[in-house]
């Protein structure tokens, strides 16, 4: 899952989206992206998915995603959360001060709770859904990307 930096923000300043995602990598600090409707569109090949996932983003939640590239950040290892429909990121006023958390059992389309944690200690459940949409993409997922999976499949066959 997504566990919750337990440490405030250190980055008080404004910096590219680069230099925070490696600062943060650095620190071990997972991200959770927070985006708009159609998350996605016009990223459908795989480097975009990749890209995300270097950033050290293990997170999106969305209005919705782009089909290709929500299947591409599954073979990566990013777990694609859809907000309930008429809720968003300014539904919950975020700010961007904020850390995540991310409960469930994760299963294809289950409901899962995004808890926000707010610097003043206020947490907000919010209700989304896996977009894990298969049982085959849960267990892509669970492996930590296509990838992985196939490394494991792989083994498994020599092992028998």
């Amino acid at each position: 899952m997504v566990p919750a930096n337990e440490q405030e923000n250190p980055l008080k300043e404004e910096m590219f989206t680069y230099d925070a995602a490696m600062h943060y990598k650095s620190e071990h600090v997972p991200l959770v992206v927070l985006a708009g409707d159609d998350y996605g569109m016009g990223s459908s090949r795989d480097w975009a998915a990749k890209g995300v996932r270097l950033a050290g983003v293990e997170a999106i939640a969305a209005e919705g995603f782009e089909r290709i590239h929500r299947t591409n950040l599954v073979g990566m290892g990013v777990l694609p959360l859809q907000f309930k429909a008429g809720e968003n990121r300014k539904t919950y006023s975020i700010d961007g001060t904020e850390t995540f958390d991310v409960a469930g059992d994760i299963t294809p389309l289950a409901p899962l709770t995004l808890t926000i944690n707010r610097t003043n200690g206020e947490q907000v459940e919010v209700p989304v859904t896996c977009r894990l949409d298969t049982a085959d993409e849960v267990l892509v997922y669970e492996a930590g990307g296509v990838l992985q999976r196939f490394a494991q499949d792989f083994l498994d066959a020599k092992a028998s």
